[in-house]
């Protein structure tokens, strides 16, 4: 018998969450399959016991992750670009017995994923200037960097990774810029304008005044939906949301007191549980 193919939304280190979710639909690891949306790890209670756990599915043959911005901020930490803060609650990873296996491990996972020829996975979401396919080959340039051999060629891409220029994506982008670009574009994007041009301060939730000229990535028509539907994570105030039938959030907010999410790909069935440690 074949098994289902769920998405589960942000995790980020709610560890006990994932268990009871799992254990909500039944997971049978030798038939079923977990596409993770990213954010593994901080803000839960316990991140180091997520991804311990997840890489060990990944492993197996089991689960696949795209990577979020928090799984991006800790490599950064972990190479000691930036400093570790207190709400990020990823030290227990830093300073675990088999941290460079974790974080080595990390890096070498994708920012796009199709789940089967109908879906793609990115943690942010793709903006309504790229196609699908643009999306998984601007994806690819970063993971390059990301998995480098040579530690310097990462340490300078996760050095520059931080800030919000260019907001705007051209094919004639080059180097870090073009790299930074994409990067917010699959891991931080939640407003744009018409053109796909970014906006990075707006965390709130659809009700909320937006900034003039800006709103949802998704509400802008999309080159992507035209091929696939899109499931993506890191909107936490949206809940899970369904947005179209080609527009999918797994987001449930779980690390702020509410749901950790599953979305089972075959019939779009949602399922939830309540986030055991708040």
């Amino acid at each position: 018998m074949a098994g289902y193919n769920y998405v589960i939304g942000d995790v980020q280190g709610c560890f006990e969450a994932l268990k009871a979710l799992l254990k909500e639909i039944k997971f049978d690891v030798d038939q079923d399959f977990i596409w993770f949306a990213g954010d593994l790890v901080a803000r839960g209670e316990n991140s180091v016991g997520a991804i311990r756990f997840i890489k060990k599915l990944v492993e197996r043959g089991a689960a696949a992750t795209v990577l979020g911005n928090h799984d991006l901020n800790l490599l950064a930490v972990a190479r000691g670009i930036k400093p570790s803060k207190p709400n990020d609650q990823i030290d227990d990873v830093i300073h675990a017995l088999e941290s460079d296996d974790l974080i080595d491990w990390l890096r070498r996972q994708p920012l796009c994923l199709f789940p089967n020829e109908q879906t793609v996975l990115t943690h942010a979401g793709i903006p309504c200037n790229w196609t699908a396919l643009q999306a998984a080959q601007y994806a690819k340039e970063v993971e390059a960097v990301l998995r480098d051999d040579d530690f310097a060629v990462l340490d300078a891409f996760l050095s520059e990774m931080y800030g919000k220029s260019p907001e705007l994506w051209s094919e004639d982008l080059q180097g870090h810029a073009r790299l930074r670009c994409i990067t917010n574009y699959l891991t931080r994007m939640r407003l744009t304008d018409a053109t796909g041009r970014l906006e990075f301060s707006f965390k709130d939730s659809l009700d909320d005044p937006m900034p003039e000229g800006f709103k949802p990535w998704f509400e802008f028509e999309s080159q992507a939906t035209q091929t696939h539907q899109i499931v993506f994570g890191h909107w936490a105030a949206l809940q899970g949301k369904t947005i179209s039938d080609k527009i999918q959030n797994v987001d449930g907010g779980c690390v702020w007191g509410n749901q950790l999410l599953a979305y089972r790909l075959e019939d779009q069935q949602i399922f939830s549980v309540d986030n055991p440690c708040t």
